[in-house]
């Protein structure tokens, strides 16, 4: 079993991306290096210039992010953690994936159609290509599974059929260039929405800093922010079912059940019939005490830039190692010499 996933670099982590990737991540690690198997956790550098940014931004961001996901539990000795641009070999294959993508396929991309907008004439051909980068990021190590979102699911069936064209056009069916990698979805992902709108995902992106929990918050921080979170004037109800047309209040019980590591009717039988002047304190105290060892291994991992850039180092020395046979099988399939 070899798993792949990536992530970009475009800003401090959240709890959105925590609950939603990350803690399944670190959980994965641990259970397919004790299987034998191997997890790839990329940082997805080469995606973020696809749209505008600041190149020292960029850079700082690559590093932090680094501290952010060891701080949360990756470890570079269980995982292969690098960023993209020290292995080209993704680069190289996205390219030579290129003459078998199909304009069609791109076209209908969801999110091609969300980030271009109205100004698909203005956006950049990187934006445009992205899947095919994401696909390449995935075939060139033969993954065979693949942690996806609702929002990844299209790119990944994108993957599987530019894959599946490559091996019908220029492969054989005994000697396949590329494995089909598989969806994992993992049943506990939390959908974590915004603390100042429940019907909007929490997100980077979002102009307010109160609409998010940072990894990066200190204890002070996420108290004030959960207890400035938006709500409803009405007690919490005694089931899950009382809480349907309720989104804030829906988010709230929803980040307390994953954070405690229960279902949501075990929290409303602690909560229910009361407001959120009693639940909002409890809810802070419970994500400062998870959160607090993940600040703490952050502020330190992030002031040591050489330890940093060596995790980078090395993972990208043995996802290049890894790369390499695909990338010859590629060359080689497509008739191109190389010397």
């Amino acid at each position: 079993m070899r798993i792949v996933s990536g992530i970009q670099p475009t800003g401090n982590l959240h709890l959105g991306n925590y609950l939603g990737a990350i803690r399944n991540w670190v959980k994965m690690q641990d259970e397919v290096a004790a299987s034998g198997g191997q997890s790839l956790y990329f940082l997805a550098d080469l995606h973020a210039i696809s749209m505008p940014h600041v190149p020292a931004d960029l850079a700082a961001n690559t590093r932090e992010m680094v501290a952010a996901l060891v701080a949360c539990g990756i470890d570079p000795d269980k995982s292969i953690l690098f960023n993209q641009t020290q292995v080209p070999a993704h680069a190289e294959l996205q390219w030579l994936l290129n003459g078998t993508a199909r304009m069609g396929w791109l076209n209908r991309m969801t999110q091609w159609k969300d980030k271009a907008g109205k100004n698909r004439e203005g956006a950049s051909v990187a934006l445009f290509t992205y899947p095919v980068l994401q696909a390449a990021d995935v075939l060139l190590y033969q993954a065979t599974h693949v942690p996806v979102g609702e929002d990844q699911k299209q790119h990944l069936e994108l993957a599987r059929d530019i894959a599946q064209k490559f091996n019908n056009d220029f492969a054989t069916e005994d000697a396949p260039v590329f494995t089909l990698p598989e969806p994992i979805i993992p049943p506990e992902a939390a959908r974590v929405m915004s603390l100042r709108d429940g019907s909007g995902k929490m997100s980077k992106s979002d102009p307010s800093d109160m609409s998010r929990i940072n990894l990066t918050d200190d204890a002070d921080t996420i108290m004030t922010k959960v207890k400035k979170a938006k709500t409803d004037p009405e007690p919490l109800p005694g089931d899950k079912g009382g809480l349907d047309g309720r989104p804030e209040a829906a988010n709230l019980v929803g980040i307390y059940a994953a954070m405690a590591g229960c279902n949501v009717d075990a929290v409303l039988a602690d909560f229910g019939g009361k407001g959120f002047g009693a639940f909002k304190p409890a809810l802070g105290e419970l994500l400062v005490d998870k959160l607090a060892p993940i600040n703490a291994r952050f502020v330190e991992l992030r002031q040591d830039r050489a330890a940093l850039d060596a995790i980078l180092r090395q993972g990208a020395e043995r996802a290049r190692a890894l790369a390499a046979p695909t990338l010859a099988a590629t060359y080689d399939a497509l008739g191109l010499v190389r010397g």
